[in-house]
């Protein structure tokens, strides 16, 4: 691996998801709202169909999905999958290893945003306790932040989402050196190899071109229940 190798291509992180078909208290069927706070995504969709809810400033938005669709959105857009009939997608995710790290903050009631600790426990899945545990805690999770996501649509005025904005940062806020570390060895080391490239080639210089390699894999968790469906996760 050469030192100007960060993963896959920009830094981005990608993962195949099997939305959930739960049927859910509004009688749709999917995964959990949330938002991410630096990181943008974007669904390339495979399979299936369904929609996407988003909620921001703007207001609300249902945006549908079918094969060969490719939505994306940015940090700040609350965001849920909603399954109508086998939804298949492959999931990128600026920012490797923001994501994993706490980027995503679940739309819960606001009594579970009060610190760390407390909304730890009610989002938590552990991958350590049996499969049927592991459900039963994402189905949970995932109804409590549907109360939380019908609570911000329902709510007059900006302030509701303002609050839910300012929760989810001091939620986050103790890990943004973790975060920007993340960053430093992923994406903008990817940007700066960039760089120094195009300044090698305007020299006529090109030593990266001996490096050149081609890797490939296989995931390394398959079936992981995330917040939106089951997760094939590749390591970056």
């Amino acid at each position: 691996m050469t030192a100007h190798d960060t993963g896959l291509p920009g830094g981005v992180a990608v993962s195949h998801l099997s939305v959930y078909d739960w049927p859910a208290v509004d009688g749709g069927c999917g995964g959990t709202p949330h938002m991410h706070l630096a990181c943008s995504e974007a669904y390339v969709v495979t399979g299936g169909r369904g929609v996407v809810q988003t909620l921001t400033t703007s207001g609300f938005e249902a945006t549908p999905l079918r094969a060969g669709t490719v939505a994306r959105f940015t940090p700040g857009t609350i965001h849920r999958l909603v399954d109508e009939g086998d939804l298949r997608i492959i999931v990128l995710m600026q920012n490797s290893g923001l994501p994993e790290a706490g980027d995503a903050v679940l739309t819960l009631p606001p009594e579970y945003l009060t610190d760390p600790q407390t909304y730890a426990r009610a989002a938590a899945v552990p991958a350590d306790v049996p499969e049927a545990e592991q459900e039963r805690l994402a189905r949970a999770r995932r109804d409590l932040a549907l109360e939380g996501f019908r609570a911000l649509r329902e709510a007059e005025g900006p302030e509701a989402l303002a609050a839910f904005h300012r929760a989810a940062v001091a939620l986050v806020r103790p890990r943004i050196a973790e975060w920007r570390e993340r960053w430093r060895r992923g994406a903008e080391a990817a940007v700066r190899a960039t760089g120094l490239q195009l300044d090698q080639l305007e020299q006529g210089e090109f030593p990266h071109l001996k490096d050149a390699a081609v890797r490939s894999q296989q995931p390394s968790v398959q079936g992981k229940f995330g917040m939106c469906g089951r997760l094939d996760v590749y390591e970056n």
